[in-house]
């Protein structure tokens, strides 16, 4: 039976690793269609790294593995508990648990890494740009010059991206990069495409071809 997992926008899926005699919960991580591929073969948890954006298997280093004795999915399809036999403590720190710090008093917060949810907030500004224009908007002033307009501004940011590659200006490419996304982003809104459409194609590729 094929079971359909939902990924969230960074093509990832939120996993619980929980002991499976006293069911006390580990970690929690995220997992890639990938590292969930390792995990179900080797009966080891493989989690995926954003920070390293790459996979990793837990306990590759330490020794303190996580060995699945059973792996579960929620009603939605959006998250996954892996009961397991650990290894040695399963927190970085050394503390059996993740979670051995109890929440109490008042808290400050910290945003996340922004990631590609980023792009999903940008095209929704373009759009109240397209839709609610201002005199002072470069981008409602954008759009309102043409699909043709909009289309050789993307043509003039990949040839900038392109350049600073070739030429090694790897401090300047984050920054043409982010102009090239930009530009196509509005290309998209220009058109009336949504990005969602992008996503599904590059998800039916991904699995298509095994791209890795």
């Amino acid at each position: 039976m094929t079971q359909e997992l939902k990924l969230n926008e960074n093509g990832l899926i939120p996993a619980i690793a929980q002991h499976h005699e006293t069911g006390q919960v580990l970690m929690m991580a995220y997992v890639s269609p990938d590292s969930l591929r390792h995990t179900i073969e080797s009966n080891d948890v493989w989690f995926y790294s954003r920070s390293r954006q790459a996979l990793w298997h837990k306990g590759e280093e330490s020794g303190n593995y996580l060995h699945v004795k059973s792996a579960w999915v929620d009603c939605d399809g959006d998250t996954l508990l892996f009961k397991v036999d650990p290894v040695g403590p399963a927190c970085h720190t050394g503390e059996m648990s993740c979670f051995f710090t109890e929440l109490e008093g008042s808290q400050t917060y910290a945003d996340a890494d922004p990631g590609v949810g980023v792009l999903e907030e940008l095209f929704a500004v373009i759009k109240d740009r397209q839709t609610n224009p201002t005199d002072e908007s470069y981008t409602a002033k954008l759009l309102a010059s043409g699909v043709g307009k909009v289309a050789q501004k993307v043509v003039e940011e990949a040839g900038e991206v392109a350049i600073a590659a070739a030429q090694g200006k790897t401090d300047e490419l984050p920054g043409e990069v982010a102009d090239l996304l930009y530009h196509t982003l509005t290309l998209l809104a220009a058109t009336n495409t949504s990005p969602k459409e992008v996503w599904e194609v590059l998800a039916k590729r991904r699995q298509g071809i095994g791209l890795h």
